[in-house]
């Protein structure tokens, strides 16, 4: 009985007879399957798809089996290889396993054994990804700087574990503030590049007019001011990972040098006339929306299908509002030091204020309130007080709709909801004037204000003279 179409499978033959006998075999199994001739073919098939296992034949022109398998293990260290070989010495086979092939098979194929053997190998690979998860997690290795238990978090985190074993071109998208260079970073530190250089560019913070140079760089006198070669980051980015973020801001022209780049894996500084190869792992970040922009014919259509091989979608921290204390504990541990504080934690009714914001600047924003109430804070809890005004306030209007859609009802004004307001706060803490002034988030000034405002100072002294009997 066929499984559901999920797991890709390179097959690749340059006999296309068997191509087709094998890829008839593993559709009706339930595998979708890209039928490739040769191992070039293979390698730049890898750039843009992500198969669960390759079938690959030893004896090809061109390329041979051997020396693809090579090139797949240097990049693609888990992904699961079943060799396929007509010679019955397995002299080629055993050297093929030796370079870390997962089985092979002699031909001709009998179809049972390939469908069990290419089963047990993508069962494996799933395995080692698991593994190698659990080990990151038993460890506290994690992913550094990013946190969360989120259900939305959960799944970015299983996409990452993906993508570590992986060495495709990654598009990612999310609002500003999400952490996406974050999530780049984390990506090239658990992938088989992680030894190689991390090159972030944030193509939107440089000129137009400096872009290509900064990109891929200029020979000396290529143009007035250049008064020396410069490596572009392609070339720098060399046997490692290039990052370049909100990747929508780039103009036509760029967007054209961009493909051509990524075509022939090849740079052309600006002045110069030498193709310099490079081998770089491409990760870009946008919180623009691509696929409208590629209707508007703001962005290339090719480009786009080049860069998000695998698009990854960071959730608005106003989306997961549940990771909001563990983020917090986050910041509050890795900043304390530096702010020379002595803060531990996050008091509730400053959390439930926390909560009650939207979070426009997302996690950024968090960090940067966190590292503010740090220095602010005057006990080993950050309070109300401790945090911004527009958050306050931001939780004062929240009450206030909320108590004067209750006063509508009954035919009262704004001015009634703020009265009570106050005096549900005055009773709930039993005319305690310094609780009340945190239950509604407000300074002193206005709190004595307020009572004036509604002869509420002798309402007081009796809430807190009731109270005590």
């Amino acid at each position: 009985m066929g499984r559901e179409l999920e797991s890709l499978i390179f097959l690749v033959d340059d006999d296309e007879n068997l191509r087709a006998v094998v890829e008839r075999w593993l559709r009706k199994d339930g595998y979708d399957v890209s039928c490739l001739s040769g191992g070039e073919e293979c390698l730049k098939a890898l750039s843009e798809e992500e198969p669960e296992a390759i079938c690959l034949d030893m004896n090809m022109p061109g390329l041979s089996g051997i020396e693809t398998l090579e090139r797949i293990r240097e990049r693609y260290p888990a992904l699961p290889v079943v060799v396929l070989t007509a010679d019955e010495t397995a002299t080629t086979a055993v050297s093929a396993m030796k370079l870390g092939a997962h089985d092979y098979l002699t031909k001709p194929l009998d179809a049972i054994k390939l469908l069990t053997t290419l089963r047990n190998a993508i069962a494996h690979g799933r395995l080692s990804m698991r593994v190698t998860q659990l080990e990151r997690e038993v460890e506290g290795r994690g992913y550094p700087g990013i946190a969360g238990n989120s259900n939305a978090m959960k799944s970015v985190f299983r996409q990452l574990d993906r993508l570590a074993v992986s060495d495709v071109s990654v598009l990612i998208h999310g609002e500003s503030g999400t952490g996406k260079e974050l999530i780049a970073r984390a990506i090239h530190q658990s992938s088989s590049r992680s030894r190689g250089p991390f090159i972030a560019v944030n193509s939107a913070a440089i000129p137009e007019s400096l872009l290509e140079s900064e990109l891929f760089g200029h020979e000396k006198g290529s143009f007035t001011g250049a008064a020396n070669r410069r490596i572009g980051r392609f070339e720098e980015a060399n046997k490692g990972t290039l990052f370049l973020d909100e990747i929508g801001e780039l103009s036509l022209p760029v967007q054209a040098k961009l493909l051509r780049v990524l075509q022939e894996r090849k740079i052309q500084r600006v002045g110069g006339s030498a193709l310099i190869h490079s081998d770089f792992r491409l990760i870009t970040a946008t919180h623009r929306n691509l696929t409208e922009d590629v209707k508007a014919g703001k962005f290339r259509e090719d480009l786009f299908f080049r860069l998000a091989v695998f698009e990854l979608e960071l959730p608005p921290l106003r989306r997961r509002k549940e990771d909001i204390p563990v983020l917090a504990q986050l910041f509050i541990n890795g900043n304390k030091d530096t702010a020379g504080s002595r803060v531990n934690g996050v008091s509730p009714a400053a959390l439930s204020m926390m909560l009650k914001h939207e979070w426009p600047g997302n996690v950024r924003e968090l960090q940067n309130v966190m590292q503010r109430a740090l220095v602010v804070a005057n006990g080993e809890m950050i309070e109300p007080e401790d945090l911004p005004e527009r958050m306050r306030l931001g939780a004062n209007v929240s009450a206030l709709k909320a108590a004067s859609a209750e006063v509508e009802e009954d035919g009262g004004t704004l001015e009634d909801a703020s009265k009570r307001l106050l005096l549900a706060a005055l009773e709930k803490h039993e005319g305690n004037a310094s609780a009340a002034m945190r239950e509604l988030k407000i300074g002193r000034t206005r709190f004595y204000r307020m009572l004036k405002k509604f002869g509420f100072e002798d309402k007081m002294d009796e809430i807190r003279q009731s109270g005590s009997k």
